[in-house]
């Protein structure tokens, strides 16, 4: 169970003040909180379903050191991209 709290605080934490809060308070002030709730928690279970899924194969495959190297080059890349404002 203590697993489900370090992922969970982990993805708070990481979306806090992303860009997919700030598109759920723009849909709450046009649609209100509810639908806007609703639909952000429906999208965003959609998206991290698939990603727990991918994320269970790609760990079958790989070792998980290789994975982690993985994410972080791609963060770094996406971070280089944003700064670049290429992304």
């Amino acid at each position: 169970m203590k697993e489900v709290l370090y992922v969970f605080i982990a993805i708070f934490l990481a979306e806090l003040g992303d860009k997919t809060q700030l598109a759920t308070i723009a849909f709450a002030s046009k649609y209100g909180w509810v639908k806007a709730f609703v639909g952000a928690i429906l999208g965003l279970a959609v998206v991290n379903l698939i990603g727990a899924f991918i994320g269970e194969k790609i760990g079958e495959a790989l070792p998980i050191e290789l994975i982690h190297k993985g994410a972080g080059v791609l963060f770094i890349l996406f971070g280089i991209l944003m700064l670049t404002g290429k992304m």
